[in-house]
């Protein structure tokens, strides 16, 4: 069956543009940059590890391998949840309608609306997560 065609992206178009111009100007089989690596390494994530090594002329187990070594950017991870949340009461807002969700990494969860001072809360807190080890 035979395959089509797609005609490559303006962005792999533009890498594969500033691939050839580095190695119009150095010889054969230097070394790529890492600049020119990590931008390739991006758009196999976004266009497929063929297509690009294909269009940039890169060596495909070369690329995969780097695509697989180099950790994703913040923005494609997961965030991990936080260890330590500090309470931070306005000034004079001591004793006012205070509303405080938890959830633990297993699933507890606690809400409060009460008055309560930063202080009590904290203790609060603390007694819920002791609790919840």
């Amino acid at each position: 069956m035979p395959q089509k065609n797609s005609p490559t992206s303006d962005s792999l178009q533009q890498l594969a543009f500033r691939f050839q111009e580095w190695r119009q100007g150095h010889t054969p089989r230097s070394r790529l940059p890492e600049a020119l690596w990590a931008a390739a390494v991006r758009l196999a994530r976004q266009q497929g590890l063929f297509r690009t090594a294909r269009t940039l002329r890169l060596d495909y187990a070369s690329l995969k391998k780097r695509v697989q070594a180099r950790p994703r950017p913040a923005a494609e991870t997961a965030r991990a949840p936080a260890a330590f949340v500090e309470l931070l009461a306005p000034a004079g807002s001591l004793g006012a309608d205070s509303l405080i969700e938890l959830e633990t990494a297993r699933g507890g969860r606690m809400r409060i609306q009460m008055k309560l001072t930063a202080a009590e809360a904290a203790t609060l807190i603390r007694a819920w997560r002791e609790a919840e080890a």
